[in-house]
C-alpha cells in the first residue's frame, strides 16, 4: 500500500525538464573547445609575431598541440593522434632540426622583421577571409550523417585520404624533405667558407 502511494505521488510531480543545449546555454565540452581555441589562437599569434627563430617553432607546438586537443573534443581521436604524430613529432622537429644545420641565431634574430607588417597584415586578413569565405561557401548545404560510420573514425579518415588527398599528401612529404636536404646544404656550404 504505502510503495503504491509512493509510485503514485512519484507519478504526480511534475518531471524537471533538462536544460536545452544551445547557444545561450553551451555545454562543458563546448566551453573548454572556446578556451583551447582562444590559448591555440594565442599560440599561432605569438608564433608569427616573436622575433625568436627557436621560440617560434616552440609556440608552433604549442598551437599544434592545441589542435590536437579541439580534435579530441570533437571525438576524433585518430585525427587528434595523427595531428601529435606527424605535424608536432615531425614537422617541428624536422624545423627544428632546419634552424640547428642553418645556425640560426638563438637570441633575438634582427634580420627576422622586414618591416612590411602592414602588408603582411593585409595579406593575412584577406587570405583569413578568403578560407573562411570558401569553408562556409563549400559545406553551407551539407548535411552530417548521424546514421553512418563516425566522422573522426579511422574507416572513414583512411578511404578520403587515399582516395581524395594522396597527391598533397605526397607533395607535402617531399617538399618536408626538399627543406631538409637544403638545410643541410647551406650548413656544408657555411662549415667550407669557415675553414
Amino acid at each position: 500500500m504505502a510503495a503504491q502511494s509512493a509510485a503514485g505521488a512519484a507519478q504526480s510531480l511534475p518531471s524537471v525538464p533538462s536544460a536545452p543545449s544551445g547557444f545561450l546555454s553551451p555545454t562543458g565540452v563546448e566551453i573548454a573547445f572556446v578556451l583551447v581555441g582562444i590559448a591555440t589562437l594565442g599560440a599561432a599569434l605569438v608564433t608569427v609575431t616573436t622575433r625568436q627563430l627557436v621560440h617560434a617553432a616552440l609556440w608552433l607546438v604549442v598551437a599544434l598541440g592545441g589542435l590536437a586537443v579541439e580534435y579530441l573534443l570533437l571525438t576524433a581521436e585518430f585525427i587528434a593522434w595523427v595531428q601529435v604524430l606527424i605535424y608536432v613529432g615531425s614537422v617541428v622537429v624536422l624545423l627544428l632540426f632546419g634552424l640547428m644545420l642553418t645556425k640560426a641565431p638563438i637570441g633575438r634574430s634582427p634580420d627576422a622583421d622586414s618591416g612590411n607588417r602592414r602588408v603582411a597584415l593585409g595579406v593575412a586578413a584577406a587570405a583569413a577571409g578568403t578560407l573562411v569565405w570558401i569553408v562556409v561557401d563549400a559545406f553551407r548545404t551539407t548535411w552530417i550523417e548521424l546514421e553512418g560510420p563516425v566522422g573522426g573514425s579511422t574507416e572513414v579518415t583512411g578511404a578520403s585520404l587515399f582516395r581524395h588527398w594522396v597527391l598533397p599528401f605526397e607533395a607535402l612529404s617531399v617538399l618536408l624533405l626538399a627543406a631538409l636536404v637544403g638545410a643541410v646544404v647551406l650548413s656544408r656550404k657555411h662549415g667550407k667558407e669557415q675553414s
